[in-house]
């Protein structure tokens, strides 16, 4: 085992009840156990996403067993600082943490090593369901679920996670496609967060002709998808996908009226990717006797993807060591210090990812 020497002086980390709203408080916990892995990682930052937001409110997340307390914090980055000899990554190296581990029974895909594909649901996650998060000063992870960064992402890296959510997705979509010939040229993606700016850079790296579609009408959004070479579309969801009739879809808003007119406006073989998560809305009217049609006349697909797997945190890092690092950092609209985590909790006009510093 190699490591680096540290100052110990306590732990400080993001903690919730699951289930109680009003929970969310910064603590002193303990140092973590040598069980949960046998890497040490000293957290540096982590970002702020829908899924956090969620369990604070009290809508859902686990604590481990015997706990009562969640640490939150999915989108992670840290510095090595222990790390057994025989492991991928050695004292020193920038790391992110792989959210997801297979369940314990294991279901067949878990089995396979596909636990992003988990059949039962009796996977664990990291500041989701039964298993410490990362928005803590130091961690720890098994030595086969940590990924290591270019250096030179010191200052983006908490955007790997999100970036692995959408080669995850790209991934879907060629497998889809090549059911039969397949030449993508035209890609729309629904909503400009994080997932849906992520998504707009990769499919720019792919050489597609890629449009994106958000609420607002000015400020870091259109500014981003500019600065892409994409083109910002501000207008209804169905004249915007009835004017670009797109070969590929990615859904970033889990806004059901988005789906609804996605789902209305499809043209033939194409391929529609749902990454967000939508609330219930039963009062929501739609025609799915024409979805179905027009899914089957013309060869279409709808397909949802969460989480990812080893192989898509790798297509990430290489996804972001190939970005443009200045418009990666735009990305980052505001740096919190994890003290005051309320107010990264708190939207702002221009936020795009709001991230906690742990140091």
């Amino acid at each position: 085992m190699s490591s680096v020497a540290i100052s110990v002086v306590g732990m400080r980390a993001l903690t919730v009840i699951p289930g109680q709203i009003g929970s969310a408080a910064v603590l002193d916990v303990d140092e973590p156990d040598p069980a949960q892995g046998d890497v040490l990682v000293q957290g540096l930052a982590v970002g702020i996403c829908g899924t956090d937001h969620e369990i604070i409110e009290g809508l859902h997340g686990q604590a481990p067993p015997g706990s009562e307390r969640l640490i939150l914090g999915h989108e992670s980055l840290g510095r090595v600082v222990e790390a057994p000899g025989s492991s991928a990554v050695t004292p020193g190296d920038l790391v992110v943490g792989i959210v997801r581990h297979p369940d314990p029974v294991p279901c067949s895909a878990c089995a396979h090593g596909e636990w992003d594909m988990c059949r039962n649901g009796q996977f664990t996650e990291h500041g989701i369901q039964g298993l410490a998060g990362f928005a803590s000063q130091r961690w720890r992870a098994q030595g086969d679920h940590v990924v290591r960064l270019d250096p030179a992402l010191s200052e983006v890296g908490t955007l790997l996670e999100p970036t692995t959510v959408v080669t995850k997705a790209w991934e879907q979509v060629d497998r889809i496609g090549e059911r039969a010939w397949f030449s993508p040229q035209t890609v729309l993606v629904t909503g400009a967060g994080p997932i849906g700016l992520l998504a707009a850079m990769v499919g720019v790296q792919r050489g597609h002709d890629v449009h994106v579609l958000d609420q607002v009408t000015e400020g870091a959004k259109p500014d981003r998808v500019a600065e892409l070479g994409a083109t910002y579309h501000a207008g209804d969801a169905a004249e915007v996908a009835a004017q670009v009739k797109a070969d590929v879809v990615i859904e970033a808003t889990g806004a059901s009226p988005v789906i609804r007119a996605l789902l209305g406006h499809q043209v033939p073989y194409e391929i529609l990717v749902l990454t967000g998560i939508s609330a219930p809305s039963p009062e929501l009217i739609v025609d799915l006797g024409t979805v179905a049609r027009d899914l089957v006349l013309g060869n279409g697909v709808v397909v949802g993807s969460v989480n990812a797997n080893k192989r898509h945190y790798d297509q990430a890092a290489s996804a972001l060591a190939a970005a443009d690092l200045d418009w990666l950092r735009r990305l980052i609209s505001r740096r919190v210090p994890l003290e005051d985590f309320a107010s990264a909790l708190e939207p702002e006009p221009d936020d795009v990812k709001v991230v906690l510093t742990l140091e």
